[in-house]
């Protein structure tokens, strides 16, 4: 059967996420929690869904166990939809003997997958972005402009511009130039729309529609990489098209960046909400208990699911299913992700999952499963940018313990 406009969604697993490390240490960049109960793979999962794209593939590369889980336990449709979630790992054949090598080519690796697919047109996503976009607009968008090629774009100021791709576009919206983390922004950059000072350039989002047989010629051309490659080529010999977003998007690539986001959904009225019931996030049901709460003074903080939490000072942070906070603790600025598992006192591991009592923990993050003592101190008291310890990094100024890490009594850091 052939469709007159069909459109299929691939979303890419995410490289090593060196720059999330040790977030990234045993899982992909994707399946890394945010807000308490989600995976970064739900945000554009979840785009697709209420879009009402439930065609998707996922190609996955780095530490991808958790992550392939997670999809597997999370996303099923029935059989009247016609929906489906396809996990295309990496792997090497006859012909091919590399692992992915950059965006493009882990879309050319399983390019013979896709040319065999009913779609017209590929709407190509990140698995590691915060934001909120129905991409029929986007869509329509691509086909009223006749677009081989479309691309989200996003004013952002100049200070971080060196961190994405910018683009030039002239007054029907093509774009004229393009290029990707330049050292020194030039001003050709500048959003024209823009009325700050100074001025934001145009930022592309790394959220591509390409018409199929687009894709198809603009693959079989060298370089293996969107941003680097395929997109500068593609504004000269193809129709390619803005689409400018105008809600709020964060790429969440850093440590800095990622707990800038998670600590802002504790705000009253945060830019990115999870409170939306007609544009939901899907994720993950664990029939969780309600949390337990036994004379804790909590302000503006996040509590999920299944959390047992005693007298405590809980302020401007995020505590993760089945997350465990003792008496006497104090956290400001935290974002504790949680346990996997509950544990009883017969099982007489100390020190137990979650924190201890008398604890003091600011601007931190707690991976999954971790312990923490009795009386230790998180507080980067000597404000150290960048370090690595038996059981913590810190980055950007934050204190980071990776998933199982254990924090003996009475440490100070």
């Amino acid at each position: 059967m052939k469709y007159r406009n069909r459109l299929e969604a691939i979303i890419l697993g995410g490289g090593r996420g060196n720059r999330l490390w040790p977030l990234t240490q045993m899982r992909a960049k994707p399946a890394v929690q945010i807000g308490g109960k989600y995976r970064l793979i739900d945000i554009s999962v979840s785009n697709c869904i209420n879009s009402g794209i439930k065609r998707i593939h996922i190609l996955t590369q780095f530490n991808t166990s958790s992550l392939h889980n997670h999809i597997f336990q999370t996303y099923k449709f029935d059989i009247f939809s016609d929906g489906n979630i396809e996990i295309l790992a990496a792997q090497q054949t006859r012909t091919k003997k590399d692992w992915f090598q950059g965006t493009a080519d882990a879309v050319r690796s399983y390019w013979d997958h896709f040319e065999h697919l009913p779609a017209t047109h590929y709407i190509i996503l990140a698995g590691d972005h915060l934001y909120k976009m129905n991409y029929r607009e986007f869509f329509q968008s691509h086909l009223d402009k006749k677009a081989d090629i479309s691309v989200a774009v996003k004013p952002i100021p100049v200070a971080i511009a060196s961190e994405f791709g910018l683009l030039r576009v002239n007054k029907s919206g093509r774009i004229t130039d393009f290029v990707e983390k330049p050292e020194s922004p030039s001003s050709l950059f500048e959003d024209p729309q823009s009325t700050s000072r100074p001025k934001k350039v145009l930022a592309s989002m790394g959220i591509y529609i390409f018409n199929k047989e687009i894709l198809r010629e603009a693959l079989q051309t060298e370089g293996n990489d969107f941003g680097n490659n395929i997109i500068p080529r593609a504004i000269r010999e193809y129709r390619t098209m803005a689409f400018r977003f105008k809600g709020y998007w964060e790429d969440i690539g850093t440590v800095g960046a990622f707990f800038k986001a998670n600590i802002s959904l504790t705000k009253p009225k945060p830019a990115f909400s999870f409170y939306d019931a007609s544009n939901k996030l899907y994720t993950h049901p664990r029939f969780l208990p309600g949390s337990k709460i036994s004379g804790a003074r909590i302000f503006q903080s996040l509590i999920s699911e299944g959390c047992i939490i005693g007298r405590s000072r809980i302020r401007n942070s995020i505590l993760g299913i089945r997350s465990v906070v003792r008496n006497g603790v104090e956290m400001k600025r935290v974002y504790q992700m949680g346990a996997d598992y509950y544990e009883s006192e017969e099982d007489g591991i100390y020190p137990p999952l979650g924190v201890g009592e008398d604890s003091i923990l600011e601007n931190v993050i707690l991976d999954k499963n971790v312990r923490v003592g009795k009386r230790v101190r998180l507080v980067n008291r000597d404000n150290i940018r960048e370090a690595e310890g038996d059981f913590y990094t810190i980055k950007e100024g934050i204190i980071v313990v990776p998933k199982g890490a254990i924090i003996p009594d009475d440490t100070v850091l």
